[in-house]
């Protein structure tokens, strides 16, 4: 949500300066752009859980990619780059050292849409809502294409055995993609679950558990 609500305030920005180039105004673009958010910001209230202060924070990723996405020019390589690295820096791995949880628990999590909406209260358990985006389990009938299919998630990638060595690059990868999905795709649509803090560690634990766990129905 947030990130379509960046790209709503760029895409004003792009059309306050059309329209100020059209009028003959003087005005630089970036006072433009600092009109134009200010408007946008005056038409925001707080409401329950949702505070205008955190839905239009500033941030830096956001901006880069919002800004190559009304241009349609792509970001540099050394743009891309640093975003990445930047994300990277903010993944929390395990504090117990484990990656994986419970499938189950994590399947409960992919099902869920609830949380962060002006009407849940402060103590409303997020959901990943993964089914929003992806497909996961093959019987599900009714799943987002956004993102790519992770139906067999880990068989495709022979991971047999999420515990052993040989696994460890993957079953790391796919705790960092959940928690920073920016840290590997510097302007990806995916939200970045843990670093937003959209899920706790002990989710993402049983998220990863349900992509990877041999036993899941992801992998069945």
């Amino acid at each position: 949500m947030k990130n379509k609500l960046a790209k709503t305030l760029a895409l004003l920005g792009a059309g306050a300066l059309v329209v100020g180039c059209a009028t003959g105004s003087r005005m630089s673009s970036a006072d433009l752009d600092k009109r134009t958010s200010e408007v946008v910001k005056s038409s925001f209230r707080d409401q329950g859980i949702v505070k205008v202060a955190t839905a239009l924070a500033d941030d830096d990723t956001l901006t880069a990619c919002d800004a190559a996405d009304v241009t349609g020019k792509p970001l540099s390589a050394e743009a891309t780059k640093a975003i990445e690295e930047a994300n990277f820096k903010t993944i929390k791995w395990p504090a117990n050292g484990k990656f994986l949880g419970d499938w189950k628990e994590g399947e409960k999590i992919a099902q869920s849409g609830r949380g962060m909406t002006y009407t849940d209260d402060a103590g409303t358990v997020n959901g990943g809502n993964c089914y929003n985006c992806h497909q996961i389990d093959k019987a599900e009938i009714s799943f987002g294409t956004i993102g790519p299919s992770l139906y067999n998630f880990g068989k495709i990638r022979g991971v047999k055995d999420p515990s052993s060595p040989e696994a460890k690059a993957m079953v790391e990868y796919t705790w960092g993609k959940i928690w920073n999905s920016k840290a590997y795709n510097a302007c990806s649509n995916m939200p970045r679950a843990g670093h937003k803090g959209i899920l706790n560690e002990d989710q993402v634990r049983h998220i990863v558990a349900l992509l990877l766990d041999p036993k899941s129905p992801v992998n069945q």
